[in-house]
C-alpha cells in the first residue's frame, strides 16, 4: 500500500549511523542538523514516487561515477525544500518534490547532492571538523592558562584577556569551518552543472530554485550574515552559475512531456497525502480535468471520502492509462479500505505484473491482501509474495509483521518469530529483535538458514557500544 507514514523507528538506525556526524551532512540548502538529531527522520515509502526519483537519479549517478557506489535514495516526509547526503544515502524531502514544478528543478538538486558524494566532501569535512575542534581546544587551554595566571597574579585584566582568548579561538574555529563548508557547497554547484551538461539537461531548474530561495529570503525580511551560514547566499549562487549555465548547448532543453506528466502525478499524490482536502484542486486549478488533477482527486476521495466514489474515479483513470501499475495499486488500496480483500488482491497482482520498477512494496501489499482473504491457499501465496517483496527490499520493516502473521496462521511458529525479529531489527529495536530471535531458535533446527539468521541478530552489536 502507499505509505505516506512516519516510519521513524526504521530511521533510528539511519540516524545513529548516517546522521551521527551532524556537521558532515551536506545539504542543498540550510539543513538543521541538530534538529535532525533530536528527532527521527520520518521516511516515506511509495513505489511510484521512488521509481520516478530513481529515474531522475540514475543518469546523474552514472556521469558522476557513482553507479557502483551503492547510493540509496531516501524520501523524507518533510514539507521544507531540502535535500542532503549522509554516508551513502541521499535524502530528499517531499517538500522539495512538491514544490519543484518541473523534473529539471529536482534533478538539479540531485546533481548538487551527487557532487558532494562524488568529490568526497563528507570525508574531508570530517577532517575539517577535527581541525576546528583542535583549534577550539588549544584556544580554550590558552585562555584557561591566561585566566589562571591572571587569578594567581590578582590581575583582572589578564583573567579577562584569558576568557577573550578562549572565546575568540572558538569563534575563529567556527568561522573557519563555515567558510570551508561554503567552499564545498560552491564546488557541488559547479559539479552539478557538469553532470547536467553531460546528461543533456538544462541547469535552468537550478537557477529557478535559487531564485525561489532568494525571493523567500527577501519576503521574510531576514538579515543574514553571509559569513555566519554554511551555504553561499542564493544571490551569490545565481551570480556564480548563470553565465556558466547559459553557455551550455542544453540550457534551453525541456523535460520530455511524459516525464513532466509523471512529475505532476507525483506532486498530486504528495499534495493529496500531505496537504489535506482540496490541496490537489488548488495545485491544478488551471487544468482541473488533467490526469494529475484527477489522480489527486481520486486519492483525496480515498483518504477523506467513501471507497465507492474513490473506486469510480480510479477506474476512470485506469480506462485512460490501463498499463499504469500505480493506478492498479491505488485501486487495491481502495478495495482494501472497502474490505474487499479478494478484489484488492487481483488489483495488486495486476500492479505487480505491470510495475516497471519491480518494487517490493507492491508485492507486500499483494501479500497483505491475500492474508486478508484468509483461506489456507491464500495465506501460502501471501508468504510467497511477501518474501518476494523482502528479497527486493530487505530493510522494509513493515513487510515483516504480515509475514510473521502469515507464518503463524500456517503453524510455523519458528519462522513467525524470526520474521518478528527481522522486523524489530530493521526498525532499530535491537533488544526486542534479539528476544524474538532467541525464541525463534528454540523452534528452528540448529544450523538451518533461519537458525543462523537468528544467531546473526543475537550477535549483532550496535556501532559504538561495547559488549557487557
Amino acid at each position: 500500500m502507499t505509505a505516506f507514514t512516519d516510519t521513524s523507528s526504521l530511521t533510528r538506525r539511519l540516524a545513529h549511523g548516517a546522521l551521527a556526524v551532524a556537521v558532515a551532512v551536506q545539504s542543498f540548502w540550510f539543513t538543521p542538523p541538530a534538529k535532525a538529531q533530536q528527532r527521527s527522520v520520518p521516511i516515506v515509502r511509495d513505489a511510484e514516487i521512488e521509481a520516478l526519483v530513481r529515474d531522475y537519479v540514475r543518469p546523474i549517478l552514472k556521469v558522476a561515477g557513482l553507479t557502483k557506489a551503492g547510493v540509496d535514495i531516501v524520501l523524507v516526509n518533510d514539507d521544507s525544500f531540502n535535500a542532503f547526503v549522509a554516508g551513502r544515502r541521499m535524502f530528499i524531502n517531499t517538500g522539495a518534490l512538491l514544490t519543484a514544478e518541473t523534473p529539471n528543478e529536482i534533478i538539479g538538486v540531485i546533481a548538487h547532492e551527487a557532487g558532494h558524494l562524488a568529490d568526497g566532501h563528507q570525508e574531508r569535512l570530517r577532517d575539517q571538523l577535527a581541525r576546528a575542534r583542535t583549534m577550539a581546544v588549544v584556544a580554550s587551554l590558552l585562555g584557561i592558562g591566561a585566566t589562571v595566571a591572571g587569578a594567581a597574579a590578582n590581575s583582572g585584566d589578564m583573567a579577562r584577556a584569558g576568557t577573550g582568548i578562549a572565546m575568540g579561538g572558538t569563534e575563529v574555529a567556527r568561522r573557519t569551518l563555515l567558510g570551508y563548508q561554503r567552499t564545498e557547497e560552491a564546488a557541488a554547484d559547479i559539479a552539478a552543472l557538469r553532470y547536467l551538461d553531460a546528461t543533456g539537461q538544462s541547469a535552468k531548474g537550478m537557477l529557478t530554485t535559487f531564485s525561489r530561495f532568494q525571493s523567500a529570503l527577501a519576503l521574510s525580511g531576514a538579515r543574514i550574515d553571509p559569513y555566519q551560514v554554511s551555504h553561499p547566499m542564493p544571490r551569490d549562487r545565481i551570480a556564480n552559475l548563470t553565465e556558466r549555465a547559459q553557455k551550455s548547448q542544453y540550457f534551453g532543453a525541456m523535460d520530455p512531456p511524459a516525464l513532466q506528466l509523471r512529475h505532476d502525478m507525483m506532486r498530486a499524490k504528495i499534495a493529496a497525502f500531505t496537504g489535506g482536502q482540496g490541496a490537489t484542486s488548488r495545485m491544478f486549478r488551471k487544468d482541473a480535468r488533467g490526469i494529475p488533477a484527477l489522480y489527486g482527486d481520486a486519492i483525496s476521495t480515498y483518504l477523506y471520502g467513501n471507497p465507492r466514489a474513490a473506486l469510480s474515479k480510479i477506474d476512470a483513470l485506469i480506462k485512460q492509462q490501463p498499463q499504469n501499475a500505480y493506478f492498479h495499486e491505488m485501486r487495491g488500496d481502495i478495495l482494501m479500505k472497502a474490505n474487499r480483500a479478494s478484489e484488492a488482491a487481483d488489483a495488486y497482482a495486476k500492479a505487480v505484473k505491470l510495475d516497471p520498477s519491480r518494487s517490493g512494496l507492491i508485492n507486500v501489499s499483494y501479500g497483505q491482501a491475500l492474508l486478508a482473504v484468509g483461506s489456507p491457499d491464500a495465506v501460502k501465496r501471501a508468504v510467497t509474495e511477501i518474501n518476494k517483496g523482502i528479497e527486493r527490499d530487505r530493510e522494509n520493516p513493515s513487510a515483516y509483521r504480515p509475514l510473521a502473521q502469515a507464518y503463524g496462521q500456517l503453524g510455523d511458529i519458528g519462522l513467525a518469530e524470526l520474521a518478528s525479529a527481522e522486523g524489530e531489527y530493521y526498525s532499530g529495536k535491537y533488544l526486542d529483535a534479539k528476544i524474538f530471535a532467541a525464541r525463534a531458535q528454540t523452534k528452528l533446527k540448529q544450523g538451518s538458514p533461519g537458525w543462523l539468521r537468528a544467531q546473526d541478530i543475537i550477535n549483532y552489536r550496535e556501532a559504538g557500544k561495547k559488549r557487557k
